[in-house]
């Protein structure tokens, strides 16, 4: 169990990277834009902080191993974290249980949901359960 909860922690500073810079963004825009305005600041402040990062990747989904669509993810960060975005007033299950699809299906283990959208800055991390015990087993052989 010990190597699970430490494999979950182990982009802990990637994430603590971006979510610096979204609430460098948040505290320069506040609430009240719409997600793309929060998306092309939060590109700005990445960069500015060596992240290196895809925007608006299209990433294929899979059912039965036949490619049935793509989804565009907000962002992937040094192509190990997923970060998802949203400009609403509060983050629903729905929110969570979306960005926890989109880990699986983009076999991740790791991944941001950040809600500029409230007067203070909302983030999740979430956490592909499946794929964290994929890679503890594969690095305890």
């Amino acid at each position: 169990m010990k190597d699970i909860v430490n494999n979950a922690y182990q982009h802990s500073d990637i994430t603590g990277k971006v979510i610096g810079c979204a609430m460098r963004v948040h505290s320069a825009l506040g609430n009240g834009f719409q997600e793309v305005i929060y998306q092309r600041a939060l590109a700005i402040e990445m960069e500015k902080w060596g992240l290196l990062f895809s925007r608006e990747l299209e990433m294929e989904i899979y059912y039965n191993n036949i490619n049935i669509g793509v989804r565009r993810v907000d962002f992937l960060v040094e192509n190990k974290i997923m970060v998802e975005l949203k400009a609403i007033i509060r983050l629903d299950d729905v929110h969570l249980a979306q960005a926890l699809n989109y880990l699986e299906a983009y076999k991740l283990a790791t991944g941001l949901l950040i809600n500029f959208g409230a007067k203070s800055l909302d983030f999740k991390r979430v956490t592909n359960e499946y794929k964290l015990n994929q890679s503890t087993e594969s690095f305890n052989h």
